[in-house]
């Protein structure tokens, strides 16, 4: 009676780990880019709404806002954010633009990242 040889060779082996490398690796990258893509919509939704509360803020404050150009820091949610607002004239001098470009201060880089911007119009009551 013959015996075979039980059990998987080198090469069987090899190819198997290459298998499961590959689909390793992949799942590595999709794991990556889904990480990536919840940060920049976390990012993005958060600096809307600093926008769009700042918009409110000058829509709300007593007197027509005048032509300037201000930046301030602020604590939302666990980051350090910079709001830069600047206030521009229209052709109509009962309205003023408003430009707000909401930063990000990301550790280890002396710069705050741009994250979202807005625009909107005020109307002076009256």
């Amino acid at each position: 009676m013959k015996r075979h040889p039980r059990g998987f060779t080198l090469i069987e082996v090899l190819v198997a780990l290459l298998v499961f490398g590959l689909i390793a690796s992949a799942a590595a990258q999709v794991g990556s880019q889904y990480i990536g893509s919840y940060e920049r919509i976390r990012d993005k939704t958060l600096a809307l709404w600093i926008a769009e509360n700042r918009l409110a803020e000058l829509r709300l404050q007593e007197g027509f806002p005048g032509i300037a150009k201000d930046s301030e820091e602020l604590d939302f949610g666990p980051y350090r954010w910079q709001v830069a607002t600047e206030v521009s004239a229209t052709e109509e001098v009962s309205i003023r633009r408003v430009d707000i470009n909401v930063m990000r201060f990301v550790s280890g880089q002396p710069e705050a990242q741009s994250v979202h911007s807005l625009s909107g119009f005020i109307g002076e009551q009256g």
